[in-house]
């Protein structure tokens, strides 16, 4: 009746009206008043049918598109940044449109490292040509005075394995290498290879015969060589990355991005990828890692999760551990170059490099958290130490523990949480070019706006300070009136303490400050705005019992409002989409039974042996 468009929905195409009424059906039942219920719906319908509309390439996610007839079959396409890919009605791939910002957020980082690792890549290949020039004017030489063994043999072992590479072809960089172990679609992959300069191939892998033929139907659809651009392979990830280990074989980056916990994963990938290489690693199950399920993050990531204020770079931190600890198994170590908390997903980006004496400061850069359960207060316990003398350097365990029984502001006990990860989560340098690199294109993402202020607030953020705490939480356990931002950040900086947002969080507060100061601070705000009275043997009452040591000034700091709060930039995430979040997990087609299709099957498990490369 309102002439709404036709809209799919569980494979069937509703108006949009139908569609609004099967989502408020419940809501219908228990209403009490028509006229606002159905006010209530056009305003529904009205935000569908804007989210809905379809946006040409780079300018977001397309979900209703038109239907198209490919290779015998009716598709919608579906376009989000340079790619358009066929959508099956049934839904048997796979799909999350919402992850929009996901994958920007990866072509932005892989724009930039690609230009980093081609400028590395030909440094590297710059030497090689010269120690070969060397080798072979040594050759020269020593056939001149006929006896080139002698000249080897004099040159040492070095030049002796330069020498060896004289017959070698030229080496030359020819690109960057991608594995998406796991591609469902084969989005990700066909705007990788579109958007991304300096690309070799891509290898779009699924052990899902049905996401494989999605994939390869998407490649060509997008007029992609799947021989050569961007290669579907049905494999399972995990036996894919290990027959990649080798030196040669290994890819330049490796992207995760399963369904739940990339744990599984993360032996075989910290082998495959490059030295230098960069792992991309998403993890969507943050119910286990903000704190719900602590035994079944420490069964997954080796980590004891606790649901506090800061849980979300928690979470962050405890995937890093968990990279970290399966690239130490392998002499290997990680460098975080940016490592996000997003909506209901985190994302980290590591590169991995190999070196025997650097994994042996993983305890040092490994810590134990107390975290207390009445006011919140939080102590970092670092496993290990690391003593320089001279030319020695000395591999300790640390000393501790850095709390006593109880804790020393409210006399509350401590959960103890980790391991995790203690060092930088990110690299300023990294991260600003990244933002350069959006703010150099515009236009081309559909989330630009969000990328810009979340990459903004990343770059403020005390790369050195782990976790935070935050204005709610703080003033919720001293049944205070909650400071602004301005007011608490100003408290600290007038003392003479850095201070700084989160990205994981719009009421974060990331300081240097210890937690008795962080506390001090706010009983200097209690001062300045009583709290009723209480019970005595409540937490807040055993908090402000004590006076503050400083009474601190809480006038306004020039650095109070960060920049990008100050600019009016798009810092964090509103919902963009009714019912958005993780969606269901991709079905599969039912296997046959015993006695039925066994041709098909053993054809199936044959193909498996021989995955396409």
């Amino acid at each position: 009746t309102l002439g709404c468009p036709r809209v799919p929905l569980g494979g069937v195409r509703y108006t949009l009206w139908q569609r609004v009424s099967l989502s408020a059906r419940p809501l219908i039942r228990g209403a009490g008043s028509r006229p606002l219920l159905a006010a209530s719906a056009r305003r529904m319908a009205s935000k569908l049918a804007a989210a809905e509309q379809p946006a040409g390439p780079g300018k977001g996610v397309s979900v209703v598109g038109k239907t198209v007839t490919f290779q015998g079959a009716e598709y919608v396409e579906v376009t989000e940044g340079t790619a358009t890919i066929l959508f099956p009605a049934g839904g048997e791939v796979f799909y999350n449109p919402v992850q929009e910002f996901n994958r920007d957020l990866s072509i932005a980082v892989l724009s930039h490292f690609s230009a980093v690792w081609a400028a590395e890549q030909q440094t590297l290949l710059a030497k090689r040509a010269a120690a070969r020039a060397r080798a072979e004017a040594r050759l020269a030489s020593a056939a001149a005075d006929g006896d080139p063994a002698a000249a080897v043999e004099s040159a040492g072992p070095a030049s002796a394995s330069d020498a060896e590479r004289v017959d070698d072809p030229p080496e030359r960089y020819e690109g960057m290498t991608i594995l998406e172990a796991l591609s469902a679609t084969g989005l990700r992959a066909v705007r990788y290879f579109n958007e991304i300069q300096g690309l070799r191939s891509v290898i779009a892998n699924d052990m899902s015969p049905e996401a494989v033929a999605a994939i390869r139907r998407n490649v060509l659809y997008n007029k992609l060589d799947p021989s050569a651009q961007v290669t579907p392979n049905e494999d399972d990830a995990t036996a894919l990355m290990y027959r990649h280990r080798g030196k040669t074989d290994r890819f330049a980056v490796v992207d995760l991005d399963p369904y739940g916990s990339a744990g599984p994963f993360l032996d075989s990938a910290v082998q495959a990828v490059e030295e230098g290489g960069l792992l991309c690693v998403t993890c969507t199950d943050m119910a286990v890692l903000a704190g719900n399920h602590g035994e079944a993050c420490f069964a997954k990531y080796g980590s004891m999760s606790i649901r506090t204020a800061h849980c979300k770079e928690m979470a962050v931190r405890i995937i890093l551990h968990s990279i970290a600890s399966a690239a130490a198994r392998f002499k290997r170590y990680i460098v975080p170059v940016m490592s996000t908390s997003i909506d209901f997903y985190c994302r980290v980006f590591v590169r991995v490099y190999t070196s025997a004496a650097e994994v042996k400061k993983a305890a040092s850069k490994t810590a134990l958290l107390y975290n207390c359960t009445g006011c919140h207060a939080y102590h970092l316990q670092r496993l290990g130490r690391v003593e320089v003398q001279g030319k020695s350097t000395k591999y300790k365990a640390a000393i501790g523990p850095t709390v006593g029984p109880k804790c020393a502001e409210c006399g509350g006990s401590f959960h103890l949480g980790g391991p995790l990860w203690a060092e930088p989560i990110h690299d300023r340098e990294f991260v600003a070019s990244v933002l350069d690199g959006v703010q150099a294109k515009p236009g081309k993402f559909g989330t630009e706006q969000r990328l810009i202020g979340f990459l903004s607030v990343i770059g403020e953020e005390l790369v050195d300070q782990p976790l935070y705490y935050t204005a709610p939480a703080l003033s919720g356990r001293a049944n205070c009136v909650t400071p602004s931002l301005v007011d608490i950040r100003s408290g600290l900086l007038n003392a003479g303490y850095q201070v700084s947002s989160s990205h994981a969080d719009k009421d974060a507060l990331k300081t240097d400050a210890s937690a008795d100061v962080m506390w001090d601070v706010m009983r200097s705000w209690t001062k300045l705005h009583p709290v009723k009275k209480m019970p005595a043997d409540s937490t807040a009452a055993r908090l402000l019992a004590k006076d503050p040591k400083v009474q601190h000034s809480f006038e306004r700091h020039p650095d109070a409002n960060p920049k990008s709060r100050a600019s009016g930039i798009s810092r964090f995430q509103q919902n963009p989409l009714p019912n958005w979040g993780p969606k269901a997990r991709a079905k599969r087609k039912k296997q046959p039974q015993d006695g039925e299709g066994d041709t098909e099957v053993k054809e199936a498990e044959s193909k498996k042996l021989k995955p396409e490369t």
